[in-house]
């Protein structure tokens, strides 16, 4: 270990400055406490910086629902169907999502929603269908149940349920989720993730919290209040 510059040498004894006998030197015992005091500050000093980078990266990730959605979410929790997916360019990797301050739908969670967000490049929907209950009555919209489907470019859900009958091409299981690079989307370092050039899924059914895309065509537009949701 280098020596400290704050240790005084040996051979480098300061002199009286009239050119007399050497200074007199405070009492041996009490400077070997003050020096070992400082050399604890800064041994303390040098391992609180990881422990604060540490800190402050979790910080970072969880007020940015793991790089799923950069909003606050209303914590009101809404279904999406399609009878059909196709993606280029797949990511799946977990997060946090975080509600606005003093959210009346927190409940008993801190405001803090555990997620699984999904990112695709490019995809395309058939007979998409979208629903949120409003308690008593849904707020519907639908798309893309004619000739042309809905489509999207860097799609993103953060969802807790999701269900289909999926098929990959070329995946990859446990990737680290800082590393993906199939679509515009990654985790933070350490946690599980999966990602695959493509991605169909037949009966398509999530449970989502935020959605966020850079386009989102919907042909077929259709929004309404129902009785019943999708």
């Amino acid at each position: 270990m280098a020596s400290s510059p704050d240790f005084a040498s040996a051979d480098h004894t300061p002199e009286n400055p009239d050119g007399g006998s050497p200074a007199s030197s405070p009492d041996p015992a009490a400077a070997g406490d003050g020096r070992r005091g400082r050399v604890r500050l800064r041994r303390a000093a040098v391992l609180a910086v990881p422990a604060t980078l540490v800190a402050a990266a979790l910080a970072v990730f969880t007020a940015q629902g793991a790089l799923g959605v950069q909003f606050a979410i209303s914590g009101m929790p809404f279904t999406v169907t399609a009878t059909e997916l196709d993606g280029t360019g797949f990511e799946q990797f977990g997060g946090l999502d975080n509600m606005a301050d003093g959210s009346p739908n927190a409940g008993d969670t801190g405001g803090q929603v555990l997620v699984v967000t999904s990112a695709i490049k490019k995809a395309k929907l058939t007979k998409l269908c979208q629903s949120v209950d409003l308690g008593g009555t849904n707020l519907l919209i639908t798309a893309g149940s004619g000739k042309n489907r809905v489509s999207a470019t860097d799609l993103t859900t953060d969802s807790t349920k999701l269900s289909g009958d999926a098929a990959f091409k070329n995946i990859e299981i446990g990737n680290d989720a800082s590393t993906l690079d199939k679509a515009n989307a990654k985790g933070p370092i350490g946690v599980f993730s999966q990602q695959a050039d493509t991605v169909h899924i037949d009966n398509l059914r999530q449970t989502n919290y935020a959605t966020t895309a850079a386009v989102f065509k919907l042909p077929g537009l259709n929004l309404r209040f129902s009785d019943s949701g999708c």
